[in-house]
């Protein structure tokens, strides 16, 4: 049995307009500088702000303090597992030399594909906001071109080995006498060993 979305909150039902109230106060309920009290009284503040400015033609109804408590707690629950996800990949790193960092993108990009996955499909229950979306659309940009650099690297640093073996046979071949066919070998002993 599918499990639906459920019943939107206070602040998820709040018109377009109010986005940028919201997203300052996820920031500041994120900065962990003032107090929730603090920071609902502001916010409460501005959205009466943003009804006047609209002089009536806007309507909605500012989300209680309850509702606002509710959705802090799904943020923190958010920002925290946001937190785990960034201190694995960081533990994980730190077990990955730079010969293995291609993998490591890979497996970072894939934990990110899976987090936001995850997220969308929790929908409301992770306090999923507009803000949220973009900055793990951002990550998986982020992902994807590291793959797409690590990948190019891997290229530049294969051609600069292969030139670097050609050059060393070529002159020990030249210092040694050894015939063209004979480092020719080499070469393609050295590199065989380094493409598998």
């Amino acid at each position: 049995m599918v499990k639906g979305r459920g019943q939107l909150s206070a602040i998820e039902r709040l018109p377009p307009e109010c986005s940028d109230i919201i997203l300052w106060a996820d920031d500041q309920l994120r900065d962990r500088d003032r107090t929730q009290t603090e920071i609902y009284e502001e916010f409460f503040l501005k959205m009466q702000a943003l009804q006047a400015e609209h002089h009536g033609e806007l309507e909605f109804a500012i989300p209680s303090f309850s509702a606002f408590n509710r959705h802090s707690i799904k943020l923190a629950v958010l920002t925290r597992r946001m937190e785990q996800t960034s201190d694995i990949a960081e533990a994980v790193s730190k077990r990955f030399d730079a010969d293995k960092s291609d993998n490591l993108t890979v497996i970072a990009a894939e934990a990110i594909k899976t987090l936001i996955f995850e997220l969308i499909t929790a929908g409301g229950e992770a306090g999923f906001t507009p803000k949220a979306a973009k900055e793990l659309a951002d990550g998986l940009r982020s992902a994807a071109l590291a793959q797409s650099v690590s990948s190019k690297r891997r290229a530049t640093v294969n051609k600069e080995f292969k030139a670097d073996v050609e050059k060393a046979v070529d002159t020990v071949a030249k210092a040694k006498g050894m015939s063209a066919e004979t480092a020719e070998a080499i070469k393609a002993q050295i590199l065989g060993v380094r493409a598998s």
